[in-house]
């Protein structure tokens, strides 16, 4: 669990995931608007869908937190947040086994 632009979510990590991801459903709950960003399309499991391109002042989780982070926000809702590249790009990751460390390079 963490925030964005200080609402609430649930986070995966998604070392396969380009961008935090997030769908339409979560990015109203916690006030993104998400209309005001690029509309892209994009290949999902689902077949071709089209969101939206944004960026998010601030992403935290525990201690930690990243400004200005790249994602996109899907037209159906997701459940969790899909905690992607743009987001991990800025750590350091070193897997041990079931565990995967992030340290924050910038």
């Amino acid at each position: 669990e963490g925030q964005i632009n200080g609402g609430t979510v649930r986070f995966v990590v998604d070392t396969g995931a380009t961008m935090v991801s997030l769908g339409r459903a979560d990015a109203e709950r916690i006030g993104i608007k998400y209309q005001e960003g690029k509309p892209v399309w994009m290949s999902t499991a689902n077949g071709p869908a089209q969101g939206w391109k944004i960026t998010l002042d601030s992403v935290r989780i525990q201690d930690v937190t990243v400004n200005g982070v790249d994602a996109v926000v899907m037209p159906q809702s997701m459940g969790v947040v899909l905690l992607g590249n743009s987001f991990l790009s800025r750590f350091k990751m070193q897997r041990d086994g079931e565990t995967l460390t992030l340290d924050k390079r910038f």
